[in-house]
């Protein structure tokens, strides 16, 4: 039974499927309807920055994927938590904005998106986002500033060593996802959300893609082309649910092949990385007696001024050094949290402290997403290339300098874990083996490009007709920072090459 009839229908609510719908609505390509498998972003842990300590791992508003044993992690599995409400990760995410390196995008080789043709795009998000500077962090946290030199109070960029607070997309201590700034903006201008349903699988005449079914097994068509916005997990997984991906996986998993695309799928990989903690009763936030006020306080501070620790995206400022400190650009980027976060399991624990975490700009190792006989299997491939192991022991070290040389006064703390009984190289690489995990970047897996590429340089799936893929699944190569806004930049174009392309 079809349900009704609109000239775009876009799969997914995150960064980039937000940003592509408005494009396509502002560009009068023809009505537009998204799908979003969660429910709406209207609660307060969405709303507050803090809340991604609640909304990760949810129930209701995170998809929840587990990774296969990580051979490179000693066959641990790890967390891949996906954003699942309106605004998609960008709704769970540390709202950290970073575009990347110039030359990420240039060193993809993919016609039309070199930094030069991409640049314009970010200039043209950010005017709509505003991203700035965390307005009230921690005092461990501004001393990072001390660290690297180069940027003054500026944001560190990946362009060259750089050290301090981070820029976000965050508005009066609340999260500025891009529902609020694209999504919504084009519902009132006739875009129309239909939430808390989920994508089954794709429907087609001949080869060309023209509705969509439902879990329910509803019906919505497309007249002119639908955009595959789902993420990195998702968008694959509904090609493979449409008999789109590699044949013999199809086969085996009980799907008629319709094309056989060995790329669907391939190409998965993310940002590994490992951390240190550190820990001192005048140190940074956490469950302990001295910070009774703090905690108490925070849920009116945050209410009434979008100020106090609730107003604190966790992630507040970070680096990016080269791991050998020979001169060269910056290879790996660093995370700090002014928190103590206990490495024993347990989510809550009492204490203070802070941490930062080392993580690879531009990883060489690649795993898959594939469908199996019981469903789909992530493989990250975290450290399957050991030239990845061993800079992020080199990273490790040099992490550890920099905390100790820091300028963080009377709140600096002491190494607690995996502290001075981990120095040599085989026991850093240990402990990275036993620790290490993602920075929840995961991209690729239907990567833009020419030749074997499942997706051309336009977006569109090749092969099939009235399909684009708009997500970072498209990165041949992920960025050397937090993806969120480059995810954002891959929605914008999106919505003006589709428009484009079938005026």
């Amino acid at each position: 039974m079809s349900l009704s009839r609109y000239d775009f229908i876009v799969i997914g609510a995150g960064s980039a499927g937000c940003t592509a719908a408005a494009g396509l609505s502002m560009r009068g390509a023809g009505s537009v309807l998204v799908i979003e498998a969660g429910p709406s972003d209207r609660t307060p842990l969405v709303r507050m920055p803090f809340g991604l300590i609640w909304m990760m791992g949810s129930k209701r508003r995170d998809w929840r994927f587990s990774s296969t044993p990580q051979a490179g992690l000693g066959g641990r599995k790890l967390n891949v938590p996906r954003g699942k409400t309106l605004g998609g990760s960008g709704s769970i995410n540390s709202m950290v904005w970073f575009r990347g390196r110039g030359d990420d995008f240039d060193s993809w080789h993919v016609p039309g998106w070199t930094w030069a043709e991409v640049a314009p795009a970010f200039e043209e998000v950010e005017a709509q986002i505003v991203p700035s500077r965390l307005a009230h962090p921690h005092p461990l946290s501004e001393g990072l500033h001390s660290l690297l030199g180069g940027n003054g109070h500026e944001p560190p960029t990946p362009e060259y060593e750089s050290a301090g607070v981070f820029h976000y997309n965050i508005r009066n201590g609340r999260r500025w996802s891009a529902a609020d700034a694209f999504l919504r903006p084009a519902m009132a201008k006739g875009v129309k959300v239909l939430q808390s349903h989920s994508v089954a699988r794709l429907g087609f005449d001949g080869d060309r893609a023209t509705h969509v079914v439902l879990s329910d097994d509803t019906e919505i068509r497309a007249n002119k082309g639908i955009v595959l916005s789902a993420g990195s997990i998702g968008s694959p997984a509904i090609l493979f649910a449409s008999g789109i991906g590699p044949a013999g996986d199809l086969r085996a998993a009980g799907i008629d092949p319709r094309l056989d695309a060995e790329g669907v799928g391939a190409n998965l990989h993310d940002h590994p990385a490992v951390g240190v903690h550190h820990s001192g009763p005048h140190s940074g936030y956490g469950l302990a007696l001295s910070q009774a006020q703090v905690w108490a306080s925070a849920p009116f501070q945050w209410a009434l001024g979008g100020r106090g620790v609730f107003a604190s995206p966790v992630v507040e400022g970070g680096a990016f050094f080269n791991a050998a400190g020979d001169g060269a650009p910056p290879d790996v980027q660093c995370h700090f949290i002014p928190f103590y976060l206990g490495w024993e399991g347990r989510r809550y624990q009492r204490g203070r402290g802070y941490f930062a975490d080392v993580g690879i700009c531009r990883p060489k190792s690649r795993g898959a997403l594939r469908l199996g006989r019981t469903g789909l299997e992530i493989d990250l491939g975290v450290l399957r290339d050991p030239a990845d192991t061993d800079l992020l022991i080199k990273g490790f070290r040099k992490l550890r300098q920099l905390m100790a040389e820091a300028d963080f006064g009377t709140h600096a703390a002491p190494e607690a874990f995996p502290g001075a009984s981990v120095e040599t190289d085989a026991q850093i690489r240990a402990h990275v083996i036993a620790r290490a995990a993602t920075a929840y970047h995961p991209v690729g897996t239907l990567r833009m490009g020419v030749g074997d590429a499942p997706v051309s340089p336009r977006l569109a799936v090749k092969g099939v007709e009235g399909l684009w893929v708009a997500d970072a699944s498209v990165m041949p190569a992920v960025t050397s920072a937090n993806t969120n806004a480059p995810s954002m930049m891959i929605g914008h174009r999106a919505g003006q090459f589709i428009a484009e392309d079938v005026a």
